[in-house]
């Protein structure tokens, strides 16, 4: 039987940095835990621009296409700004989700008690915070049509359309309800039925979907008063699902709930392939960061969490996520800290690479 396969794309800006910590921790789940991968790594976004012209070669969507999952570091940077639209380096990420139909991102926000004091809410709100946010990612208004700036009369007009499937909220509502149904089974889904036909249309399919889950306690709400709710009360919350735009918006939000973009890993996942893993692709929440590149300050946690969550999505290697996480949860309760997560109380300052060290000498510990 061959072995898992995983195709690496580093990105621009510190995205080959962080992906370099994650290369080295792959390499130490095949050498002490015997869960080897066949890692092949290719270019997407200003990389790829630089030299093909365009920010995903048609090789690399093919590739991308074939594998069990995709690691994608960080894309873009200034460098960049002045291309034409069609050819910016998110894009590349743009056509990677579109073309592989990877329609329920996953997007987890959790608060290590370590890094509880980082938030800009106050501890005990924060402190054990561990929820769910899954946006559907495909379709909505980043996608809808009509769209583009039109002439109207003597001035110009923005056109962008909200549009929803019935099969495409049922399928994000139905990943929601499957993670829920491994979690706490509390879900809540967010859109403005008050004000939007599309909200009321995805209200009316998550509560159809939601027979086949009796065991899941369905809630809804506004996705503004969703917004309120997760900087007034975060922990009433397991998992949401929303759609495209206000999944934007509200993963976002939580994200600050943490502290630090630097702790937060996303997955998303499309519809299950021939082997019966789900097409996926893994990345970090944060950006290229043009501003630290290169110095040796970025935080590899993200990109190293979101191959956590590959080996509990994509491989069935729950156990081995845990293990994965926990080592990341020691580093951090050991004082360890990236730049990003100095305080003035202070901590044990290092690089990049000495933090992906510390992660693998935290794994050995667990052996």
């Amino acid at each position: 039987m061959s072995n898992p396969s995983i195709l690496i794309l580093p990105g621009d800006g510190i995205g080959q940095e962080v992906m370099a910590e994650v290369r080295k921790i792959i390499t130490w789940f095949g050498d002490k835990r015997d869960l080897a991968f066949d890692v092949s790594e290719d270019l997407v976004g200003g990389a790829a621009y630089d030299k093909h012209g365009t920010p995903l070669h048609d090789d690399t969507m093919a590739k991308a296409q074939e594998v069990d999952a995709v690691l994608l570091g960080a894309v873009g940077g200034p460098k960049y700004d002045d291309l034409d639209f069609s050819v910016k380096p998110e894009r590349g990420l743009l056509r990677l989700r579109k073309e592989m139909d990877l329609f329920a991102n996953l997007r987890p926000a959790q608060c290590f008690d370590a890094l509880a004091d980082f938030s800009s809410l106050k501890k005990e709100l924060v402190s054990g915070l561990d929820i769910m946010i899954v946006r559907e990612l495909t379709s909505g208004v980043y996608f809808g049509e009509p769209r583009g700036i039109f002439e109207e009369g003597n001035e110009r007009v923005g056109v962008n359309t909200q549009r929803y499937t019935e099969s495409e909220i049922e399928r994000a509502a139905r990943a929601a309800f499957e993670l829920a149904m491994r979690r706490d089974k509390k879900l809540c889904s967010m859109e403005k039925a008050n004000v939007m036909e599309s909200g009321i249309l995805w209200r009316e399919v998550v509560i159809e979907v939601s027979k086949d889950y009796p065991e899941v306690e369905l809630s809804h709400m506004y996705a503004d008063n969703g917004a309120m709710q997760l900087v007034r009360a975060p922990k009433q919350f397991d998992v949401i699902v929303t759609d495209n735009l206000f999944g934007d918006i509200l993963s976002d939000c939580a994200a600050m709930l943490t502290g630090s973009l630097g702790m937060l890993p996303s997955a998303s996942l499309g519809a299950p392939m021939e082997n019966g893993r789900p097409k996926a692709m893994y990345e970090p929440v944060h950006g290229s960061a043009p501003d630290i590149t290169g110095q040796g300050k970025a935080n590899p946690s993200a990109c190293i969490l979101s191959f956590a969550m590959a080996l509990r999505y994509s491989f069935d290697q729950g156990d081995e996520a845990t293990r994965l996480e926990t080592a990341v949860e020691k580093v951090l309760a050991d004082g360890i800290r990236t730049a990003d997560l100095m305080q003035a109380d202070g901590g044990t300052a290092v690089s990049t690479s000495e933090m992906g060290d510390a992660v693998i000498a935290a794994l050995n510990a667990s052996l």
